[in-house]
């Protein structure tokens, strides 16, 4: 039977649609609103906000605002960022992540309190994230980001390390690298492993599994500027090699859509799920027949 199922746990995690709807909130009051950076890696929900008032910056510009207010976005600032804030007269509408903020807590702790200065804070990350800048920050830049397990060999195995991770990294290569990193401690240098990994985001790579196997084709929405998409989308692949990625709903090839065919529809934790939704749609609209429901798992 042909049919059509968006996947009920894609979509935007809890942290960005918090960020999404304080930006829809401050919007409805009226008076300019800023937002350091795009709120989301998803060019069409910026541009549906943008028309709604919202006016995207970057950190150049900031500096030079004042009296003004300014929205962060979910993935988190550094010190530096406030401090502006705060000489400038801005004020602040901060949605970032709390699952960020605990994790800048921990890793800003860590380098206080660390027990030497040649302690090596490590966190697995991608270098120029807006996430991992922030996170950068708690250590005055001092901290080594690596991107993968082949990065490891810039650490130096002698010296203390304590091991962080970006909240959306995969949890699999994480550990991976946690294990090789501790294997390859010496002369009694002591290492730590914090699992900073996102439940929320890190639970559906399994679930992606799943949704993919169930469907003869997938088809995979997400930002062109979303990391997680690319990674989930590459989970998708994985299980089911019809899978096809497409950035805005009218990307849709037309010629993907055969007759009794089960079409599964998922995205990034950036996608809104109205942009699924719309997909869904314009599916329906080259097949009345197909029926369209979310999947429950």
């Amino acid at each position: 039977m042909s049919k059509i199922e968006i996947d009920k746990l894609s979509g935007c995690c809890f942290g960005v649609e918090k960020a999404i709807k304080k930006a829809e909130e401050e919007l409805q009051k009226g008076g300019t609103l800023y937002c350091l950076g795009d709120i989301v890696h998803n060019n069409i929900e910026v541009e549906r906000l943008a028309k709604m008032g919202l006016i995207t910056i970057n950190h150049e510009q900031f500096k030079e605002l004042k009296n003004v207010r300014v929205l962060l976005r979910a993935h988190g600032e550094p010190p530096s960022t406030y401090e502006i804030a705060k000489e400038n007269n801005i004020e602040l509408i901060d949605a970032s992540c709390p699952v960020v903020l605990g994790l800048q807590k921990r890793i800003k702790k860590k380098y206080i309190t660390r027990p030497n200065a040649d302690a090596q804070i490590v966190i697995f990350g991608k270098k120029g994230h807006a996430e991992v800048n922030g996170l950068l920050g708690q250590t005055d830049e001092s901290a080594i980001i690596i991107e993968s397990k082949e990065e490891i060999e810039s650490l130096d195995f002698s010296r203390d390390i304590s091991l962080f991770s970006q909240t959306t990294k995969p949890l699999d290569g994480f550990q991976e690298i946690g294990e090789m990193i501790e294997a390859r401690m010496k002369n009694g240098a002591h290492f730590e492993f914090y699992d900073t990994i996102c439940r929320q985001v890190s639970n559906r790579v399994p679930n992606m599994h799943e949704f993919a196997r169930k469907h003869d084709l997938i088809i995979f929405i997400a930002g062109e500027k979303s990391s997680n998409g690319k990674v989930l989308f590459a989970e998708c692949k994985k299980h089911n090699p019809n899978s096809y990625l497409i950035h805005h709903p009218d990307h849709l090839d037309p010629e993907l859509i055969k007759e009794d065919i089960s079409i599964g529809i998922c995205g990034a934790t950036s996608t809104p799920m109205w942009q699924m939704e719309a997909l869904a749609q314009k599916i329906a609209a080259l097949k009345p027949e197909m029926e369209v429901e979310k999947a429950a798992f």
